[in-house]
């Protein structure tokens, strides 16, 4: 496989990060430009944001947890050379997961569906890796 054709599922993933951090700020902002808040009212907390507020800012932070391993997979894959076809297609397995889960977390916030599909990310995340990793270990081309 190409660098591009590895590295544009990690760019896609990074673009949701990006999407969501600027719609957080967005809607912290409108909050308090409308006067819902002051910024006293959150100076300290985030509890005190709206429920939407809260659901995007919560949607942005989870892009700093399993994606993490995420990008440091991929990292390695690359340098090992273990990066295929398998491994791009399960990457975009991965970060569709990760589309679904945010969009959960942002509408209807419904979560034994956003678990399932939290760990429907999980099990892909967890694949890949032993995926790598038997490759490299055994020299598996």
């Amino acid at each position: 496989m190409t660098f591009p054709d590895i590295l544009l599922p990690v760019f896609a993933l990074v673009a949701l990060t990006f999407a969501l951090a600027i719609w957080m700020g967005y809607e912290r902002n409108r909050v308090l430009f409308s006067k819902e808040l002051r910024i006293k009212d959150i100076a300290l907390s985030k509890e005190n944001w709206p429920d939407q507020a809260k659901k995007v800012s919560n949607a942005y932070h989870n892009q700093y947890e399993l994606p993490v391993l995420f990008y440091i997979l991929v990292v390695i894959a690359m340098i090992a050379r273990k990066a295929d076809l398998i491994f791009v297609v399960l990457s975009w397995v991965f970060v569709i997961s990760r589309y679904v889960h945010a969009y959960i977390h942002t509408t209807s916030n419904r979560v034994p569906r956003r678990f399932f599909v939290y760990l429907i990310g999980l099990i892909i995340l967890i694949v890949m890796w032993v995926y790598v990793a038997i490759r490299i270990w055994f020299g598996i081309l």
